[in-house]
Formats: C-alpha cells, sequence, structure tokens
C-alpha cells in the first residue's frame, strides 16, 4: 500500500518525507488558500523537487480546458513522469482522463463519493481512483462499505486503477484502510506521526534505554564535576553555601590532609536546626559526629550506584579516588536519567 502525506505545509513535508518511503505527496487549492499561498505555479514547482511524487489539481469545465491545463502544468517544469494530475469525477473529467492517460500521465479522478463514480473512473483508466472516507462519514454514510466495493471492484474486473483512500481524520482509518487493502493511502501530518504511538512500545523503549545506561554508562559521566568540601574548622553555614553553589544536598567533610570524613546532608542540616535553633549555622563542622560516608568510584558503572542508594536509602554517594574526594553523586542526577524513581 503506498503511503503519501496529505499537505502543502512545507515544514510536514520536510518531516515526513525524512523518514525516506513516502511514495508522495497530495495537495489541494483548498490547502493552498488557507496557508495564504499567492504564487500557485511557485509553489507547486518548489513542493514537485521535496518529493518523489506530486499529485495536483488540474481544473477546467471542459475535457479540452482540462487538457490544456495539465499541459500547462508541464510547460512550466512539471515532470509528467512524477506528477499525477488530480481531476474531480464528472462526464467531462472522466473525458479529460481518458485523454491524458492515452497520453501517457497519471490521473486522480477524485471527490468520489459513490460506486458509480468509482466505476466510471476505473472505465475511463485512472490510474487512481480516490473516494473521500471523513467527508462521507460526516454526512452519516457508510464510506468504509464504498471504499470495500470499490477495492472489490477492481480485484474483480481487473482494473488497473489504485483505490486511494483519503480525506483521513485519525489513526483508525489507516487500521481501516489496511483491513480492506486499498492500494493508496493519504494521510496528514497530524495523523501520520502519530502512527507509531503506542504506551507499551513506549514504556519497552524506556526500559531498554534505562537498563542500557545503568550497564553503560559510568558515574564520572553524571558527576559533572561537583565537588562541595568542607573541612573541620568550616561552619554549618560555610557548608550550606557549598550545598547551595553545587545544587546537591550534601557536602562532603574532608580531613586537614583531604581525606573523606563524612558527608553533610541537608537532612544533618534539619535535625540540627530542630534541636539547636538557628544557632546551628554557626556551629563548627568538626563539633559534629559523622558515620562512614558511603563511597563509590568514578569508574563504577551507574547500576553500582544505584544499588547502593537503593540499598542504604541514601540520596548521595561521595565520589572517591581512593582516600579523596573528586565528586559527588546526587539521586536526582539518576532521576533525571530516569533510572530510579
Amino acid at each position: 500500500m503506498e503511503l503519501y502525506l496529505d499537505s502543502v505545509d512545507q515544514k510536514e513535508i520536510e518531516a515526513a518525507f525524512r523518514l525516506g518511503f513516502l511514495a508522495g505527496l497530495t495537495t489541494t487549492p483548498t490547502f493552498m488558500h488557507r496557508s495564504g499561498v499567492t504564487d500557485i505555479d511557485g509553489t507547486i514547482l518548489k513542493l514537485a523537487k521535496m518529493v518523489p511524487v506530486l499529485q495536483i489539481e488540474a481544473l477546467g469545465q471542459t475535457a479540452e480546458e482540462i487538457v490544456a491545463e495539465a499541459h500547462r502544468l508541464i510547460s512550466i517544469g512539471m515532470d509528467k513522469k512524477t506528477t499525477v494530475f488530480k481531476i474531480p469525477v464528472s462526464l467531462e473529467g472522466l473525458r479529460a482522463c481518458r485523454m491524458l492517460t492515452s497520453e501517457g500521465l497519471m490521473v486522480n479522478v477524485h471527490l468520489v463519493y459513490t460506486l458509480q463514480q468509482a466505476y466510471m473512473a476505473m472505465a475511463a483508466g485512472a490510474t487512481y481512483v480516490c473516494p473521500l472516507v471523513g467527508r462521507l462519514q460526516d454526512q452519516g454514510h457508510d464510506a468504509l462499505g464504498l471504499v470495500r466495493q470499490c477495492v472489490d471492484a477492481v480485484n474483480k474486473f481487473g482494473y488497473k486503477s489504485k483505490i486511494m483512500f483519503s480525506s483521513v481524520r485519525h489513526a483508525e482509518h489507516v487500521r481501516n484502510a489496511i483491513n480492506i487493502g486499498v492500494h493508496t493511502i493519504t494521510v496528514p501530518w497530524s495523523v501520520m506521526k502519530k502512527l507509531t504511538d503506542n504506551n507499551l512500545t513506549q514504556l519497552g523503549t524506556d526500559q531498554f534505554f534505562e537498563h542500557t545506561a545503568l550497564m553503560t554508562i559510568k558515574v564520572e559521566e553524571v558527576v559533572k564535576g561537583r565537588n562541595p568540601l568542607v573541612n573541620a574548622d568550616s561552619t554549618v553555614s560555610d557548608a550550606l553555601v557549598q550545598m547551595s553553589q553545587s545544587g546537591l544536598g550534601a557536602a562532603t567533610v574532608v580531613e586537614a590532609n583531604g581525606h573523606i570524613k563524612g558527608i553533610f546532608t541537608d537532612g544533618d542540616l534539619r535535625r540540627l536546626v530542630s534541636t539547636e535553633g538557628t544557632g546551628a549555622l554557626s556551629k563548627k563542622i568538626g563539633d559534629l559526629t559523622f558515620n562512614a560516608p558511603l563511597t563509590i568510584t568514578a569508574d563504577s558503572l551507574l547500576i553500582n550506584a544505584v544499588e547502593l542508594i537503593k540499598k542504604h536509602k541514601v540520596d548521595n554517594l561521595i565520589v572517591a579516588d581512593g582516600p579523596l574526594p573528586v565528586g559527588m553523586l546526587d539521586v536526582q542526577d539518576l532521576v533525571a536519567m530516569n533510572l530510579i524513581s
């Protein structure tokens, strides 16, 4: 089944055709009018250079006028091998269809709303026959039944026409088109870009990224060089400054020789203020008691860091090179990467 984009928006067209597998583009005078296009020929020529096949309108009151318009478009630079001329179904339109296809040009007979119209387009040799599903459904008609009848007619009688499912309003229409077995579908970008969406797919993809990151990314790639330090002579207020500047919820307490002594956390701060009030801010760090801190090496994998944080229920790990602190890993770094919740 050929997949076409239905649009005139150049940003949409660029985004859609980066996919690399669309058959072509359909557009209409109505799209151009709504988009404020004033130079129709210039727009058509520009679009033709962006897509493999462009389906554009060839309008006229008589077959001769329609054919003349198709010839005019070719004369200004449209390639007959990559251009499909769209003609509204009518007796004159079908006569023009036969004249153009006899020249080897491609024609889409569209604005089809009945099986009789579709049959006449097939008999006239239309390359594409295009029922408008959304518009028919808006009026309460069995549009899917019509499309199915059109496909059946092609298969039963051996017509070479391709049935194009158009006026697509939602992803369900695409599923309908596949089930019916149409040859072509033209889809607006707003619908097309949702066709790969699925919550279970997203959950599985996120999990794969999470597990890959845990097994391949090292702690040093996440730490970002942040290494808040305080020594014994520092005050609690000094520690708070270090924590604020680093954006972390803790600071490493070091000995005079720079070796790790402990870790001062925002939890420690809250407990100290609750027992000693605001006077706690002037208290010396060296007067406090610290438990042995949890450390991890810079070349450790994130999976080891997550295991430590979960097991000990802490928010920070000191990144150490032997007895020396070289950074700090905060649980929020891992939360931001969706590695821990």
